[in-house]
């Protein structure tokens, strides 16, 4: 029999990310993008996988019909002082389980490596900021430390809609109210809990995930009726992003939304984590400021990417941050190879990030020379 709850002590002491549960594997660590074997444990048997799942679930019959109906379950789960993200899935007809292991202390804003132009921008007093990247990018820590420092420094109704709830929040100069979406839970879907916001008479409305055309439509229902609205989306850029907003829609509609997200989105920040030389995760933020050029390039007809993400490169003074830039200086500080920086763009642009880290080599020599002479 698994001893998940040895796994999971491990995992602490180990500072893990996650743990994978798997049929014919030994208990699964990720430690640093890395995959490790929990010493000293056996390979996990099938009457293992129904143990451990029957340990997550604990007898809680809504939970145990999404599973079945749905052959997938997202909950939480707390075990000492830790929270978890539990999923559990199926795999050949045997649940396989992956925990996310939640720290109760967020980082502190200022060490989280975001730019402070997005702490910034949570003053806005309506309009939609959306936090994007891949699975495992830190959306979700960003996105708390966001949460946190408003609600240390503005007195605002917060409202959250999670699934599940990962950081729990106490009211400070805000009030906090956290929402877990699902069946059995607080609300049963995303855009449930979006419409219902309005009557609740929230100043900023958290998203956890814009997954359809539904949810995004209310996102911008509630921004327009004077909300600040602060989502995530799974995009790998701020050019990315637009699309696949717009992409949510019909063609026929498309051409509306357009003129709606130009108004009302107000900042995007895509992030990535990568490997630093220290082998610590590095986070890499493209940052897009919609000023009244992104604005006009988004309610064309035909959308660019490479415009946008020139409009992105040539914005530093609004307070846009291009994704060549962030690599660029990540790598001048030393903090990361030039190889890990090179995969993380097309071929085409190896030479403008050659190119700018140069300008910055120059440019830290000669504030370097300035502090000298002075």
């Amino acid at each position: 029999m698994i001893d998940i709850e040895r796994v999971l002590n491990t995992a602490i002491e180990k500072d893990a990310s996650d743990v994978h549960l798997i049929a014919g594997n030994k208990p699964i660590l990720r430690i640093r993008r890395d995959l490790v074997e929990v010493d000293n444990t056996q390979v996990i048997t099938e009457e293992d996988m129904f143990e451990a799942y029957d340990y997550f679930v604990r007898g809680n019959l809504d939970k145990d019909a999404v599973y079945k109906e749905t052959k997938k379950l997202d909950c939480s789960h707390e075990f000492g002082d830790i929270r978890l993200r539990v999923n559990i899935s199926t795999a050949d007809e045997i649940p396989t389980i992956v925990l996310r292991l939640i720290k109760n202390e967020l980082p502190k804003y200022e060490d989280l490596g975001v730019p402070d132009i997005v702490r910034r921008m949570m003053s806005q007093p309506q309009g939609l900021i959306l936090v994007t990247g891949k699975t495992n990018s830190g959306k979700t820590t960003t996105l708390n430390a966001l949460i946190n420092h408003i609600n240390e420094n503005q007195n605002k109704k917060i409202l959250t809609l999670e699934n599940p709830v990962e950081y729990k929040h106490k009211s400070k100069k805000s009030i906090i109210v956290q929402k877990e979406i699902g069946r059995g839970r607080d609300c049963l879907t995303y855009s449930d809990g979006v419409k219902n916001s309005l009557r609740e008479d929230c100043d900023i409305l958290i998203i956890g995930e814009i997954r359809d055309k539904e949810t995004m439509e209310a996102a911008i229902e509630t921004a327009e009726a004077g909300h600040l609205v602060i989502g995530t989306l799974h995009t790998k850029s701020c050019a990315e992003t637009i699309d696949r907003m717009i992409n949510f829609y019909e063609v026929r509609d498309q051409q509306t939304i357009k003129y709606l997200i130009a108004s009302l989105l107000k900042l995007v920040v895509s992030q990535r984590l990568l490997k630093g030389k220290d082998d610590s995760l590095v986070l890499v933020p493209e940052v897009m400021v919609v000023d009244n050029i992104v604005a006009g390039m988004i309610r064309k007809e035909k959308i660019s990417v490479s415009e946008i993400e020139d409009a992105i490169q040539s914005s530093a003074d609004k307070g846009s941050i291009g994704l060549i830039n962030s690599l660029a200086e990540l790598f001048v500080d030393d903090r990361i190879s030039l190889e890990t920086a090179k995969k993380q763009i097309e071929e085409k642009n190896i030479e403008v990030l050659n190119r700018t880290i140069m300008q910055l080599k120059i440019k830290k020599d000669n504030a370097s020379k300035g502090k000298i002479n002075n």
